[in-house]
């Protein structure tokens, strides 16, 4: 079985804003990837991936970091998302950043279905987030129509990063 070390770094440690900063442009470099394709960012749901990655090796600080910079900074340099779409991706992003540092934290452990449960956390309570903000159930419930493969991609891949390449 192969141990992973899980941290909870804090704003003192240079190494929180060096591992943001990382994530970040991982947020900001696969959702440009991802936009390549007709309706990518809905399907792959691509700026979420490093900030649960993140924050559940790193703790919710980092997750923090990522979840709220990436998508401003993203918007402020693409256009993507759009500004009317930050708040509720925002919460989300939130949402997730403290789930996965929370979940990380509580179990020391990491498993597709304790990233599973991550997912559908944020996923659900950002959806019924998104609902008031925008008055539409239709569009709070856009990632569970379009963003199932970018959901598995998330529990997936994630499993694999944390799981074999951040094992140190």
């Amino acid at each position: 079985m192969t141990t992973v070390n899980l941290y909870s770094l804090h704003y003192r440690e240079s190494r929180s804003f060096l591992f943001a900063a990382l994530f970040i442009v991982g947020n900001l470099l696969l959702p440009q990837l991802c936009h390549l394709m007709p309706n990518g960012g809905h399907i792959w749901l691509p700026i979420y991936f490093f900030t649960l990655i993140g924050a559940y090796k790193y703790g919710w600080r980092v997750g923090i970091l990522v979840a709220v910079l990436s998508p401003l900074v993203n918007s402020l340099l693409f256009g993507m998302p759009a500004q009317a779409a930050l708040p509720a991706i925002l919460v989300k992003s939130v949402v997730l950043a403290v789930a996965a540092a929370l979940v990380a934290h509580r179990t020391g452990r990491v498993t597709i279905p304790l990233l599973l449960a991550v997912v559908l956390t944020y996923q659900v309570l950002g959806s019924l987030a998104e609902c008031l903000i925008e008055g539409s159930w239709a569009a709070g419930l856009t990632d569970f129509r379009m963003g199932i493969p970018g959901m598995l991609v998330q529990v997936i891949g994630g499993y694999l990063v944390l799981k074999y390449l951040l094992n140190k």
